[in-house]
């Protein structure tokens, strides 16, 4: 099946992300749009000279309206972050640079769905919702589809177990404000909280998980990649090409995505993750989990400091 996909940056995000895709059998079509057209060249000539080992794939350095009839549009353009700099410290530059975007990808392919990774990515999917006219099913922030993938990680070391078995998220901001949402964290059937118990029975010695520590590896991971590296790339482009998947899949799947709240959880008016239903038809709605109060209240914070941003910004 002929599938178009358009990617706007080609700086490590989404050259990698191009990279992965080209590797899989996801598009038969990939557009590479920057404002660098040479480096979006250069991307390119690398990473075409590596199909010969796949089926046949086209893959250009393009402009946008070489972006008509794209099934996907993945936004990752923006200045990156530094070492200890927020992804919230980013927002107003990074703003501009969407507002610029939000109009030209609009026009070439309306009817894409649209992932966004940009950061701050919340208020990233909050501008392009507002500023692009593409109806809210059609997208979707990235949100902190990386954050639990992360967080399963780290659970999986934990408890020893294989990650697909463990059924967890990260719900909230794609940062600092971001929290766990352990009533419905569970080991298979098992809720978290029970494991070590059902472990035992079976002669294994398994610890309780310490959630502060959990909590602060996930916020912290980004960070700590950004300052032994330079720049996290390898586990966000893994992130949205599984996302991308769930896109074109012949049916839908749930994923911790940011799209615009409209009362659920008490919230209104901003972009945050919790979990959704998402397919080929793009956005298909929140799933209602029943969060404790406590859990419900650290949404609501997460709403709030995003908030703070956006009431700072202009847009």
């Amino acid at each position: 099946m002929k599938r178009k996909i358009t990617i706007i940056g080609a700086g490590s995000v989404g050259s990698t992300i191009a990279y992965t895709l080209s590797n899989d059998d996801i598009a038969s079509e990939i557009v590479m749009i920057d404002i660098n057209k040479q480096k979006a060249e250069g991307e390119v000539l690398d990473i075409i000279q590596g199909t010969c080992f796949r089926d046949p794939i086209s893959i250009i350095a393009g402009d946008y309206e070489d972006a008509a009839g794209s099934d996907i549009v993945i936004i990752t353009s923006g200045i990156a972050r530094k070492p200890g700099q927020t992804r919230l410290e980013l927002a107003q530059t990074n703003v501009n640079i969407m507002k610029q975007i939000a109009p030209q990808i609009a026009k070439a392919a309306p009817n894409a769905i649209y992932v966004i990774v940009s950061n701050p990515v919340d208020v990233m999917t909050y501008v392009f919702t507002k500023v692009s006219g593409i109806p809210e099913n059609q997208i979707i922030g990235s949100g902190t589809v990386l954050d639990t993938a992360r967080l399963r990680c780290g659970l999986s070391e934990h408890f020893q177990i294989a990650q697909k078995h463990v059924h967890a998220y990260i719900y909230g901001e794609h940062g600092d404000s971001s929290f766990i949402p352990w009533s419905c964290a569970s080991i298979s059937a098992v809720p978290v909280d029970e494991y070590p118990e059902a472990m035992k029975k079976l002669g294994r010695d398994v610890e309780p998980v310490d959630k502060d520590a959990m909590i602060e590896y996930v916020r912290k991971s980004g960070g700590k990649i950004i300052a032994n590296k330079g720049a996290t790339f390898y586990a966000v482009s893994a992130s949205v090409v599984q996302l991308c998947k769930k896109l074109v899949a012949a049916s839908d799947s749930m994923a911790t995505v940011s799209t615009l709240m409209h009362g659920e959880y008490g919230i209104e008016d901003v972009c945050l993750s919790t979990l959704c239903l998402v397919g080929p038809d793009g956005y298909q709605g929140k799933v209602h989990v029943e969060l404790t109060d406590e859990e419900v209240e650290k949404l609501q914070k997460s709403a709030d400091a995003l908030k703070a941003v956006i009431s700072q910004i202009e847009i």
